[in-house]
């Protein structure tokens, strides 16, 4: 039978995470965070959220729009996932089409997707006119075995707190963010994200647990942090750790990542992930960090581009 695509709605949620979790087992995804995407991105990006359904089940979902902050404009992305169990018969080609089609009209001239390390993802990146042009590292660890303590003192003038202490004024926590993520390795050149976008985005994204987020601070001001994600069911995932320019070199990402995984363990998380770009020299240290946490490899993703025709 061959699938057809539609618009998401609400009640796709569940069947749609269903289907993310097959794709993607190392990230931690919700029905929630699905609904939320489709309704709260922010209205540059013009997000839209598709399935792909056959025989009345849901066996794909996509999710495309523009890359509304980077320097270069019509850039855009798309994310293309279909169960394993339904590979081979005309989804991802269905969803590919319909999110190329929808992020032309709205005027983009490069589109960008996530592929497998694998031969069969690769081959289908190839055959739709994309091209590698960098890899991530996704990387699993299990929190039941043995993890680091914390150093007793701490570093002189170091005081570990937790992302819900600045919930009354996230200000802080923003302006650490974009310094660090302006530093980020990456194949798009990036704009700060506005407050209120990054308000909307990343503070109040509902995988984001403020408890489970580390924050070192120097004389008050932050230092380095570590966002992390969980789903509520023993999964736990790094989203992003950032250690401010000026206090680079004394350990600090080490230190409040061993926060947080200390954090997530008593929480009840029992296996965490993190993703790295594998690519950039620049990325070393944090690769070494997770190295010597003792995280093992899970998956590897190429990073694949193409110049969408002009009409």
């Amino acid at each position: 039978m061959t699938p057809t695509v539609r618009a998401f709605r609400p009640s796709d949620a569940e069947a749609a995470c269903s289907v993310v979790r097959a794709v993607i087992p190392y990230e931690v995804t919700t029905p929630e965070v699905l609904s939320r995407q489709a309704a709260n991105a922010p209205a540059a990006e013009r997000s839209r959220r598709l399935v792909a359904e056959s025989g009345g089940r849901i066996v794909g979902t996509a999710k495309a729009g523009l890359i509304h902050d980077a320097e270069e404009p019509h850039q855009a992305y798309a994310e293309i996932g279909v169960h394993p169990a339904a590979r081979g018969k005309g989804a991802g080609r269905a969803l590919l089409a319909a999110a190329e089609g929808y992020l032309a009209g709205l005027g983009a001239t490069t589109v960008r997707i996530w592929v497998r390390d694998e031969e069969p993802s690769r081959a289908f990146a190839e055959r739709h006119g994309y091209r590698g042009s960098r890899t991530a590292r996704h990387q699993r660890l299990d929190l039941t075995g043995p993890l680091p303590g914390l150093p007793d003192p701490l570093p002189g003038g170091v005081r570990l707190s937790s992302a819900a202490d600045f919930a009354a004024d996230p200000r802080p926590m923003y302006e650490a963010d974009m310094e660090a993520t302006a530093d980020e390795p990456g194949d798009v050149a990036v704009e700060p994200m506005p407050y209120e976008d990054w308000l909307a985005g990343i503070w109040r994204h509902p995988s984001l647990d403020h408890a489970l987020s580390t924050v070192a601070t120097v004389g008050g001001a932050v230092a380095a942090y570590t966002e992390a994600y969980s789903d509520g069911s023993g999964r736990y995932h790094s989203a992003m750790t950032g250690t401010m320019r000026g206090f680079r070199g004394r350990g600090l990402a080490k230190l409040v990542k061993t926060d947080s995984l200390l954090r997530a363990r008593a929480a009840g998380c029992t296996e965490a992930f993190t993703a790295n770009d594998a690519d950039n020299a620049d990325n070393a240290p944090m690769l070494a960090v997770n190295a010597w946490f003792g995280y093992e490899p899970a998956a590897t993703e190429i990073r694949c581009l193409r110049e969408l025709p002009r009409h």
